[in-house]
């Protein structure tokens, strides 16, 4: 009987021989791979790679260590530690160049500034300071392009950015002239100057020109006991000047020959706003209706603007002519475009009547209204997007405002109960100077052709011409007028 503990032999043959067949297949593989070199040394990476070293790889650390004699330390205003300098340091250091004092003292410098003491300083009397203490000399400004406080043009720690000094405005007008019969009413309009550099007052009944360049004065012309001149507006180009009167007709007048070249109706009451745009005319009544007038048409107006609740006594139209503001005694401003009868913009959040009216010869769209007694605050919109920008309260009546056209300045004039002017700098409305010397309020404004100057009248029926804005051509000079110039003229 069989012993059941014994494999049967026809099982466990087969199984040896196949394991001694593998066996030497194996080994012959190793032999065959035996005689080449390259394969050994592969094999022998593969057992020892971590002693393995490749003559051709760089050994690469996970720290950097810098050569500072190719660093730039002038940069911060920092010299090399010289031999004497480390010789405080360990006796491991040696006064190599890769000691940690050049380091420290470039980190320190550029953390604290140049005048920080070392760490080994703090203990004595003389050197203990507050690093923490501010200090003017590191003051640096915040678009300098060396933010560790040199620039290398001046001193260590001080800012060479240059501090603009305000502009300096003259206080005192250089020129008076004596304007008798000039109306103290807010809601008329009677001075404007040319760009032929002809101012045009209106006085009384009589309309006169007065040329700034050989301050000649000329009677343009008398409407009559019956009649009398509410507003007068130069066209922006040529000799035509517009005249408003209170019997509610529009003349137009060529200044050159002094001759009257039409009049044109449509306003039942006096028209105390005038505005030109190109050949259109636009005119202000106190009947509450703007009307728009071709000169080159036969017709005494071509369109009748209606939405105003009261007189109009305020029209400007924007540069590009493609807008107009109007203001009434109803306290509304309104904009208007060309094919407009209706206002396409309405701010009403003036609380007086608003004559003040004034277009942004800088941006696009930017107008700048102001308010009467019961207001006194001056309002900036942006009428392409129908929104308000601010609001500036000025303490006093603004009667007039108007923009320069070589800084982006402006000025207002006002009433009660300062009769002051002050010029303004946009957008931060800081004030660049406050002027006065009229006695009544200050109701009529015009400015220069060459943006410098303006002339400003009040019921004391004077004309006063001030110096407030630079020159085009050189922006930071101030315009030095002498006090030998100043004199008193009438016009008549």
């Amino acid at each position: 009987m069989a012993d059941p503990t014994m494999s049967p032999p026809t099982q466990s043959q087969p199984n040896v021989a196949t394991s001694t067949t593998l066996r030497r297949q194996h080994h012959l593989n190793l032999e065959n791979l035996a005689p080449s070199p390259s394969s050994s040394e592969h094999v022998n990476r593969l057992v020892n790679s971590n002693h393995y070293i490749s003559p051709s790889r760089p050994i690469y650390s996970d720290r950097f260590i810098p050569c500072r004699s190719s660093s730039n330390f002038a940069l911060f205003n920092i010299s090399m530690p010289s031999q004497s300098a480390t010789a405080g340091s360990s006796p491991g250091d040696g006064g190599k160049e890769d000691n940690p004092s050049a380091y420290a003292a470039l980190l320190r410098n550029a953390l604290f500034g140049p005048q920080t003491p070392d760490k080994k300083d703090w203990g004595t009397g003389a050197a203990r300071r507050n690093i923490f203490r501010y200090k003017t000399e590191t003051r640096q400004s915040m678009h300098s392009p060396f933010p560790f406080g040199f620039d290398g043009l001046s001193g260590p720690g001080v800012s060479n950015v240059a501090i603009k000094a305000p502009r300096k405005v003259s206080r005192s007008p250089y020129k008076v002239l004596d304007a008798p019969a000039l109306h103290d009413d807010f809601y008329l309009n009677l001075v404007d100057w040319s760009s032929h550099n002809v101012l045009a007052v209106g006085l009384g009944t009589c309309v006169y020109l007065w040329n700034a360049c050989s301050s000649k004065v000329t009677k343009l012309c008398d409407l009559g006991n019956d009649d009398g001149v509410c507003s007068v507006g130069w066209a922006h180009r040529g000799t035509h000047l517009a005249v408003g009167t209170s019997n509610g007709k529009v003349q137009i007048w060529d200044a050159s020959c002094c001759k009257r070249i039409r009049a044109m109706e449509g306003h039942r009451l006096r028209v105390g706003a005038l505005a030109w745009s190109s050949s259109m005319l636009s005119s202000g009544s106190r009947d509450k209706s703007i009307l728009q007038r071709d000169i080159r048409a036969q017709e005494d107006f071509v369109s009748k603007l209606s939405g105003h609740k009261s007189e109009v006594c305020g029209l400007k139209w924007s540069y590009d002519n493609r807008e107009l503001a109007s203001g009434g005694n109803d306290n509304r401003l309104f904009v208007w475009n060309q094919h407009s009868t209706q206002p396409v913009l309405k701010y009403c959040e003036h609380t007086a009547a608003v004559k003040a009216i004034a277009w942004s010869p800088h941006l696009h769209g930017l107008l700048a209204s102001g308010g009467g007694t019961a207001d006194r605050c001056i309002r900036f919109w942006n009428t392409t997007t129908n929104s308000h920008l601010s609001c500036m309260d000025t303490g006093s009546q603004v009667c007039n405002l108007v923009w320069s056209k070589n800084v982006n300045e402006l000025v207002s004039t006002h009433g009660y109960s300062q009769n002051q002017i002050i010029v303004w700098r946009y957008p931060t409305m800081s004030k660049l100077a406050t002027l006065t010397g009229h006695t009544f309020r200050v109701l009529y404004l015009a400015i220069s052709p060459d943006g410098q100057t303006i002339v400003t009248g009040a019921g004391d029926e004077t004309l006063r011409f001030w110096n407030v804005f630079p020159s085009p051509k050189s922006q930071n000079t101030e315009s030095e007028i002498g006090a030998s110039s100043l004199g008193r003229t009438t016009i008549r």
